[in-house]
């Protein structure tokens, strides 16, 4: 029962990246703004999560893994809480987008630290993160269909004052969960202005092509950004304390595992948004109308989600991915009918993505590597957003412009997953190695 508040949390921060798709039009009515404004504070909910998933995993070690995920549930409630009150578009994006965003940041690295803290072995472990990733791909399929649900019957409004709700119960929960030593490291501020404002310049640059177009501003957001995550990748590279360790970078098998996380959240949320704001604006659904046009991928993801653990033990984590992808590929082809193979696809590889990734490091490593695989899987949603939202506004054929641009991502996903080795497995541990013993001490960091 310790792992629900994580697996809870977890779900909450995916269910708020999704839910708002099927009222985009609603909240654009009521606040007085257009479709493009709210794709903005949706896309930058997911930045902000991005921008400051790294910082938030090293905030883990130095405050403590307890502390701070409270903390991102407290500011996450209170964002919340904003949201639900919001008169207009301006204090919707301070609570939905700067503060649930911060929030989620600091309570997201800790949830996937405390799994391995709380498994006694390597394949405790796997289940654990099985459950917590499963729970976030249940979030994010179930947050259409909720979302509308509560929309049409209530407000769009009713759907933060429900996540209120449940983050106040997690937090009550989250009183069982072990209480660590923080570790009182130095904070790498200089790394952590240097990533987060390399990342909102390349996002804010593709976000941008909805009102100028590829232009040379939109380039030199971009490029800008790239220079700034250049030197971010200098400055750690020379760092005593550095944000993360540049290893983490460096190894083969776990790059590409992100590279497949970053695909398959981009094509989620792009999946999402491009169907969302087709189906209210071009064929005038309601917000449940639209939930339930998107019920068959939300069945997908919930099924396979849910056989993730079983799929785990009998097929390799690489293979998991490859079927994932080539069955988002066909069900892309072929909208909408495609949908439920669209959502199974997602669905399969999510959780095997992150075992991937997770497993490839020791213990001492978890902290910076769970920042840094949650920073790549936000990246991947806003780019989605962004990106689809720019064709959708300068395509002749958008909704058609928007799919293709969306196959032609997961391609490039299913070939990453082909490179990954045999050694991309989850690590076991040697059958003489003894069990480590449980402390309450928090972990020296990297």
């Amino acid at each position: 029962m310790k792992i629900l508040p994580l697996a809870l949390a977890q779900f909450i921060a995916s269910y708020a990246a999704t839910n708002m798709n099927v009222a985009i039009s609603t909240i654009a009515h009521d606040l007085g703004t257009t479709i493009t404004g709210v794709q903005t504070t949706i896309t930058l909910f997911t930045l902000v999560m991005a921008a400051l998933m790294v910082p938030g995993s090293k905030l883990t070690d130095i405050w403590g893994r307890r502390r701070c995920f409270v903390l991102g549930l407290t500011v996450y409630g209170a964002g919340a809480l904003l949201a639900a009150l919001a008169p207009g578009p301006g204090l919707l994006l301070v609570g939905y987008a700067l503060l649930e965003g911060t929030g989620s940041a600091l309570m997201i690295p800790p949830i996937y630290i405390l799994v391995t803290a709380l498994a006694e072995d390597s394949t405790a472990r796997a289940k654990g993160f099985g459950v917590v990733s499963g729970a976030g791909g249940l979030g994010a399929a179930a947050g259409p269909l909720l979302g509308g649900l509560i929309t049409s019957a209530f407000s769009w409004r009713a759907s933060f004052a429900v996540q209120v709700l449940v983050v106040a119960a997690i937090i009550l929960m989250a009183r069982n969960l072990p209480k660590t030593t923080p570790a009182g490291n130095r904070f790498d501020g200089i790394g952590a202005v240097l990533s987060g404002a390399g990342l909102f310049l390349v996002v804010l640059g593709v976000l941008r092509t909805n009102v100028n177009g590829w232009q040379a501003t939109t380039w030199a957001f971009i490029g800008t950004g790239a220079v700034v995550l250049a030197l971010f990748g200098f400055h750690i590279s020379r760092a005593k304390n550095p944000l993360c360790e540049p290893k983490l970078f460096k190894d083969r098998t776990s790059n590409l595992g992100l590279g497949t996380q970053l695909v398959q959240w981009l094509v989620l949320q792009g999946t999402f948004f491009v169907l969302s704001v087709h189906l209210q604006q071009e064929q005038h659904l309601s917000a449940i109308e639209t939930g339930l046009a998107l019920l068959p991928a939300t069945i997908g993801m919930l099924v396979t989600s849910a056989l993730a653990g079983r799929f785990a033990k009998r097929h390799a984590q690489r293979t998991l991915i490859r079927v994932g992808f080539l069955l988002t590929i066909a069900g892309t082809l072929q909208q909408p009918v495609g949908l439920f193979l669209l959502g199974a696809g997602i669905g399969i590889m999510l959780t095997a993505s992150v075992n991937v990734v997770q497993s490839r490091w020791p213990d001492a490593e978890q902290a910076d590597v769970s920042g840094v695989s949650r920073a790549v899987s936000n990246l991947g949603s806003s780019f989605g957003t962004a990106l689809v939202g720019s064709v959708l506004t300068g395509a002749g054929h958008p909704y058609r412009a928007a799919l293709t641009l969306l196959v032609l991502f997961s391609v490039t996903g299913l070939v990453l997953a082909l490179f990954i080795r045999s050694d991309g497995e989850p690590r076991r541990e040697s059958p003489s190695a003894p069990r480590p013993a449980p402390t309450d001490q928090e972990p020296s960091a990297g």
